[in-house]
């Protein structure tokens, strides 16, 4: 037999990243978040008038609470996700049992809307129905598009989002890093970190990786015109 004919469904002619586990998501707004806010907070305060330690310090100050707020954020929410996919598939459960014959039913509805043939709707729903525990979990990835067996982890998700989001958030401040006390060296490298950002984004959506990078460089940069326009309009004496 063909070794093709050995591997899993669809690894012979092609295969899907995971989509599910909660890093992707996490580590691109994490990265995405911390290059756009921290150069976004560099540009207002630098444009303000401070003195470049007094940005250095900014920077490094919006660097470890971004981190943290991203982490804990992205725990809380991807926790609560699953804590409701679980309290949902509880309710189904409990449905099933309660009315076993009605979930049948609405199971084979929707393997018709998907193209089955009412006969073989009808077989099928009633084979899946002799598992109580595969039922219920079949009818909340038909509902919800979830499936509980594959819930992200809250934990990847944060510790993604605080690497990610520390990462990106130090790029505009590798010229400080260095000795440069200067703002537009750090804009300049933060404006190359959107462009290389956005360009790695699309190895994963397979779209053209100029146009994934030119986006995040017109996006970022909307956010710095903003913040440096605060900057002056509100700018410091003798910092």
């Amino acid at each position: 037999m063909d070794e093709a004919n050995h591997r899993a469904p669809h690894e012979h002619d092609h295969k899907h990243p995971d989509v599910s586990g909660g890093w992707l998501r996490a580590s691109v707004f994490g990265a995405m978040d911390g290059l756009v806010s921290n150069i976004a907070l560099i540009a207002g305060i630098g444009a303000a008038g401070a003195s470049s330690s007094t940005v250095v310090l900014t920077g490094v100050a919006g660097l470890v609470a971004g981190s943290f707020s991203m982490a804990l954020g992205e725990y809380t929410s991807v926790k609560t996700q699953n804590e409701q996919v679980d309290s949902e598939l509880a309710i189904e459960r409990a449905a099933h049992q309660r009315n076993p014959a009605g979930e049948q039913n609405e199971l084979k509805v929707a393997f018709v809307s998907m193209g089955m043939s009412t006969k073989t709707a009808e077989v099928a729903a009633k084979e899946v129905h002799k598992n109580n525990e595969n039922a219920p979990r079949l009818h909340i990835t038909h509902e919800l598009g979830l499936d509980p067996e594959t819930k992200p982890s809250p934990w990847v998700a944060a510790v993604s989002s605080f690497a990610t989001f520390a990462s990106g958030a130090f790029i505009p401040l590798i010229p400080y890093a260095f000795g440069f006390d200067s703002l537009a060296a750090g804009l300049a490298v933060g404006a190359v970190g959107l462009l290389i950002a956005g360009g790695l984004t699309a190895r994963f959506t397979r779209k053209l990786w100029w146009r994934s990078a030119l986006r995040q460089l017109i996006l970022g940069a909307i956010a710095v015109a903003a913040t440096y326009s605060v900057g002056l309009l509100f700018g410091v004496s003798g910092a």
